[in-house]
């Protein structure tokens, strides 16, 4: 059976999470490797570094090959 939450249930939560107020004491990394670390948070990965890469070395290439002729 699935987890299925009620609107007495949400409103309970709400209260509770009210109260407790995580926000206030959350402090997010404090040393340089858990900067690093969630400075990657986003990275989904894939190509656009390579496709940098390659549309710099075309770019390069194109006016070596202008400088010559």
């Amino acid at each position: 059976m699935s987890y299925v939450r009620t609107p007495e249930h949400r409103r309970l939560k709400a209260e509770l999470i009210g109260r407790w107020r995580p926000w206030e004491r959350s402090t997010g990394p404090r040393t340089d490797i858990g900067k690093a670390k969630v400075a990657r948070n986003a990275f989904k990965g894939g190509m656009r570094p390579t496709l940098r890469n390659l549309a710099r070395a075309l770019r390069d290439h194109a006016r070596s090959l202008r400088s010559v002729s």
